[in-house]
């Protein structure tokens, strides 16, 4: 069975097309206009749009079609209820059948820019999103608008790495001139990073135009430490700021776990040899509780380290860098400059080996 082309016949027409094709699919619908009118007529229509899903792309698109057309003309009081019914119709559907949505109701978006689409972002992914942000030429406010109910949906979804990336690229997109427009999106982005028990390094976000246009504001303040800061500082700042830090919805202890690694990283950094005496100052830390810490500062991957107990300290073998600027991209030259005439080196003593 092919879906008729709906053109050029009222909408009690097509409504009664739509009908009878879903009817013939196998849904429970009548093939007769409902009297109270379309209204009525599309609420039924979706409630049973569902049977349509399991078609082939092509079919699908042109139900949807068809639907979000006769959504177009209805009283614009009516509209936000049916559009929000079909949405979540659709991710009902595919939470079930784990089948992409066809796409015109995507348009549903531009449509009705002002309908909330809570359920319907659960479709949405980082690479369609970037293909239509391209495909469609969409402008700078929709292209916002777009990327930050990605990066909404991706937190909901709790896929914590990909929505900060998403967020980073919304940002990023910012110009000095427009950057206090983002300040909302840039506060968000710093307490998620900030909350997410698997982000620990902080650096890059100091970086991006809405972050800078917060310098001065206590949110700045705290990444600012999660970023360079040690322990000590976070605390006294927590002493100082205790109800702005709570009202965040961060956890004292979470924030204190947190810093607490990224102080070490620091001292990895720094020194390949660290007494316990210092473990214990600089971590707020007894000495029962060192040779734990290492362990599961170990385990995150951003430190590798031995214990020495006999001696009493931790012996460092590589850590992960808290922040890595002009600094870090010169000693990187310099290791790998000094890598390379090793090898040469080598490489010369082994051609002279051969030829002896």
């Amino acid at each position: 069975m092919s879906v008729p082309a709906f053109i050029d016949i009222t909408e009690e027409d097509q409504a009664s097309e739509l009908r009878a094709y879903i009817k013939g699919k196998g849904a429970e619908i009548s093939e007769e206009n409902s009297p109270e009118g379309l209204h009525m007529d599309l609420t039924q229509i979706i409630d049973a749009c569902d049977v349509c899903l399991q078609d082939d792309d092509k079919d699908a698109e042109s139900v949807m079609n068809s639907i979000v057309s006769l959504l177009l003309i209805l009283e614009t009081e009516k509209q936000e209820a049916l559009v929000q019914r079909l949405c979540e119709k659709l991710v009902q559907f595919r939470e079930g059948e784990r089948m992409h949505p066809p796409k015109p109701v995507f348009f549903l978006y531009f449509f009705f820019p002002n309908t909330p689409f809570c359920s319907f972002k659960g479709y949405l992914s980082t690479g369609a999103v970037r293909r239509w942000i391209v495909d469609w030429d969409l402008d700078t406010e929709k292209k916002h608008t777009l990327l930050r109910l990605l990066y909404e949906a991706l937190v909901d979804c709790k896929k914590s790495e990909t929505a900060a990336k998403v967020m980073v690229e919304l940002l990023g997109s910012y110009t000095e001139d427009n950057a206090s427009q983002a300040r909302l999106d840039a506060h968000r982005c710093i307490v998620n990073a900030l909350k997410d028990p698997t982000t620990f390094l902080f650096d890059h976000l100091l970086a991006l135009k809405p972050v800078r246009f917060l310098e001065g504001e206590l949110i700045h303040d705290l990444l600012t430490i999660f970023v360079s800061g040690k322990l000590s500082a976070y605390v006294k700042f927590y002493q100082s700021n205790k109800d702005f830090v709570d009202s965040l919805g961060l956890l004292h202890e979470q924030n204190t776990v947190k810093m607490r690694l990224l102080t070490f990283l620091s001292m990895a950094v720094e020194l390949q040899e660290i007494s316990f005496d210092t473990m214990e100052q600089e971590l707020q830390i007894g000495a029962e509780e060192v040779e734990a810490f290492v362990i599961e500062a170990v385990r995150t991957k951003m430190v590798h380290s031995k214990i020495d107990q006999t001696q009493r300290k931790v012996v460092v073998s590589y850590s992960t860098y808290r922040t890595f600027g002009r600094p870090q991209w010169q000693q990187l030259h310099e290791n790998l400059t000094s890598w390379k005439q090793k090898l040469s080196s080598v490489k010369t003593s082994l051609q002279t080996l051969t030829t002896t």
